[in-house]
């Protein structure tokens, strides 16, 4: 099927304006070293310079503080440049007058490693953060306080003052402008949006938290507020969504395609018993002058760059929506915002975390699990690297090498992209970004709930303002893919009309006189070929990887998704694990391998980049199983398994994985419940390392209990989920299978000057 789209009105669309957006605190955005931020009312700057953020969610208080190093250097190593997290509140003094901001409270220590791995931060100072914390992280000593939370009520905010005072203590010199990470921080969240329930009450009366009635005033006091106690970031930001947005504050944005919002309210027949499709999924125009219909914010889109903090890297599970997160439904999420006119990417969640114990139980949200936040992110609960993680990694080298061109492109869309209907299975969804002589195709071939089939066949012409008619031809798509095609790129001095391949980066291998260019091949591509002027178009094969050079003078390199997935880039050359469990990551100036073999092998390109790691000794962990009741069992791990876990020479951790049938299956370590899980059909995942004092202390016992589901019945836990209500059934509870998976870290050692 042949599509059409002509770029001759682009020109008119400028790609930045002179004005400039009054969301960056010129006082606070010069570095001692020179370092400035900017922003236009397309995308913000460095030094003047076009720049695409990406962010990525971390809670430091979810996440065992001994894990903060790696965890950060992980991220980095997929491409995230800003890390943004919650200050929960009920964390830091669940009772009033009682601070805590040691262990894996320690925001201070936190933020200064996001610098020690080169890493921005923004704070989310709250009050109200919401992230499924208990009350939305609002302690609950304020509910039988004479003041309303979430207002401009005087009593309340003068206990904000106090956690803002308490917050500003803590990050006292770690501004931008005092050469610390921290670039912004955010006011509340979601206000007069969205809210959580009240959980010091029963549950029955269904109360909620305020979502709050006070307009921008109270966005703006709180920001004022949070300045006068030395809170001073370049920018101040707040929600986009259905929230009022001041006029000198960044309002960002996010997706959520997998809801389990819509299953909370109501009973029975009322709920939804299928969650629908979404428009997540179609391109829209999101910046600028010509917007969407659907895209109503409440300022001018014209007026400042569209950003997101809240792009779902993936989502919890509640007790009635359980769902294996399709992990290709993240990066089609950002080549859907990408294509849409986003410059700042936010993922929320990136990195999955525990709730912590509080002093008087739980912290979390009454419908969700106790412990568990795990979030299928790219990063799980204990650092575990999802597909999602893999496949975001390339797109963000893409960002990274081609951002300085693309950002502030204009969206160009054929009539009625936005308006797709998220059923429809035909239509192929497409968008592009271009100048108007030259720029990138956008295509998304995923739609969450709806089975899209492969595409074949599919013919794209690009007309540009210049009247030149570019052809796009042999297009296909696996189902679940996405790629990014470019059109009348310049190749150091050759161009290239158009490519059915996703540029990833470009490299400058050294000793070379020409740069290299990586293509990605995307799965189900027809015809991956390339269309140079003045040369014979060039089709590439089927090999994971294939290299070539156009005039002498440049050279190009075609690589499989499947490869692309182990790909690191290297200052000059590519790097190739072996394995998709397998990552190679930079950590204080030296290569780190993170696998679940004991022996591993890297390939690079040019050979010789990088030191092979030797092997480790491997770790034998047999964790055996003892039936005690029908519901309740004993995992026996080996003597001395606490001290292996502390032996970091030996294993990085060891994921015990249990693999189960029932409702809710609870994990023990002695008295303390170390970790829940809503089955999902997935297999449950618990790293051991954070619990190694604990497990010595119980002989290397742990207790599992599944909670029995009745086939065929509803639990109706619309007051509360310890208000179960099952009707008879078949009970189903079934353990397959517990075993365990040592997790290795190696050092690669610096990279070679070749």
């Amino acid at each position: 099927m042949s599509y059409g789209i002509d770029l001759s009105e682009t020109r008119k669309l400028a790609r930045t304006s002179a004005y400039m957006a009054p969301i960056i605190r010129a006082e606070a955005a010069c570095r001692p070293d020179g370092e400035i931020l900017g922003a236009t009312n397309r995308f913000l700057t460095r030094d003047g310079l076009p720049w695409i953020p990406i962010a990525g969610e971390m809670h430091y208080s979810r996440v065992s503080a001994d894990r903060w190093d790696t965890e950060l250097a992980k991220m980095a190593a997929a491409g995230i440049d800003v890390i943004s997290t919650y200050v929960f509140w009920n964390h830091h003094e669940e009772r009033e007058g009682e601070w805590d901001f040691s262990g894996n409270r320690n925001v201070r220590r936190f933020v200064d490693l996001c610098a020690r791995h080169g890493l921005y931060v923004i704070v989310r100072l709250g009050p109200f953060c919401h992230g499924e914390a208990r009350n939305g992280g609002l302690p609950d000593w304020l509910y039988g306080k004479p003041y309303e939370v979430r207002s401009l009520d005087e009593g309340f905010l003068d206990v904000v003052r106090g956690l803002y005072s308490h917050i500003a203590e803590q990050l006292r010199g770690l501004y931008f402008k005092e050469g610390g990470p921290i670039i912004a921080a955010q006011v509340d969240n979601e206000y007069m949006a969205s809210s959580a329930p009240w959980e010091m009450t029963a549950g029955a009366s269904r109360e909620w938290v305020p979502s709050g009635h006070d307009g921008a005033r109270y966005l703006q006091r709180l920001r004022d507020i949070a300045f006068e106690e030395g809170i001073d970031p370049p920018m101040f930001t707040c929600t986009g969504w259905q929230s009022p947005v001041p006029d000198d504050m960044l309002p960002l944005w996010g997706g959520y395609a997998y809801r389990p919002w819509l299953f909370y309210d109501g009973v029975g027949a009322e709920r939804p018993t299928e969650h629908p499709a979404t428009d997540e999924y179609r391109y829209r125009s999101l910046q600028g002058p010509q917007t969407s219909a659907d895209f109503d914010p409440p300022y001018n889109p014209d007026s400042r760059l569209y950003a997101c903090c809240e792009m779902g890297g993936g989502m919890f599970n509640s007790y009635d929506y359980r769902f294996a997160l399709p992990y290709r439904s993240v990066d089609a999420m950002t080549n859907i915002k990408l294509g849409s006119g986003c410059d700042f990417l936010g993922y929320y969640m990136f990195h999955g975390g525990t709730n912590p114990k509080g002093l008087d139980g739980f912290l979390n949200e009454g419908q969700v699990p106790k412990r568990s936040y795990d979030f299928q992110a790219p990063l799980g609960e204990f650092g575990q690297m999802r597909e999602s993680f893999q496949r975001l990694r390339t797109l963000h080298e893409f960002v990274k090498a081609f951002g300085l061109e693309f950002a502030g492109m204009p969206v160009s869309l054929q009539d009625g992209q936005d308006r797709i209907d998220p059923s429809d299975r035909a239509t192929l969804r497409y968008a592009v970004r271009s100048d108007g002589e030259r720029g990138f195709v956008f295509i998304n071939n995923f739609q969450d709930h709806v089975r899209v089939p492969s595409r074949h066949g599919e013919r794209i012409d690009v007309t540009t303002a210049a009247g030149e008619c570019i052809q796009f031809d042999g297009i296909g798509l696996a189902r679940d893919e996405n790629c990014i095609l470019p059109f009348n790129m310049d190749l150091d001095g050759v161009r290239l009309i158009c490519a059915n391949l996703q540029p990833i980066t470009v490299l400058r291998p050294q000793g070379r006189p020409f740069r290299t260019f990586v293509f990605l091949k995307p799965d189900g591509m027809d015809k991956p070929t390339f269309r140079f002027e003045g040369l014979p178009d060039i089709t590439v094969g089927k090999a994971d990887f294939e290299r070539f050079t156009i005039r002498g003078t440049v050279e190009i390199i075609c690589v499989t998704r499947k490869l692309a997935r182990r790909m690191t880039v290297l200052d000059g050359g590519l790097a190739f694990v072996d394995d998709d469990n397998t990552l190679l990551y930079m950590d204080d100036g030296e290569w780190m391998l993170e696998t679940r073999h004991a022996e591993n092998g890297i390939a690079t390109y040019p050979q010789g980049l990088l030191d092979i790691p030797r092997s480790v000794e491997p770790v034998d962990v047999d964790a055996r199983l003892k039936r005690l009741h029908a519901d309740r069992c004993e995992i026996i791990l080996p003597d001395g398994m606490g001290q292996l876990l502390h032996n970091r020479r030996k294993v990085a951790d060891i994921l015990l994985n249990i693999e189960y049938q029932g409702d809710i299956g609870w994990l023990f370590c002695g008295d303390d419940l170390i970790s829940d899980n809503f089955c999902n059909g997935g297999t449950w995942q618990v790293g051991l390392r954070d619990y190694a004092d604990a497990i010595d202390a119980a002989d290397g016992r742990l207790t599992l209990v599944i909670t029995p589901m009745r086939r065929d019945s509803r639990v109706n836990v619309a007051s509360s989920m310890a208000a179960r209500l099952e009707q008879p059934g078949v009970r189903v509870s079934d353990i397959a299978d517990v075993y365990a998976t040592p997790v290795y870290h190696m050092t690669v050692g610096k990279q070679k000057i070749l």
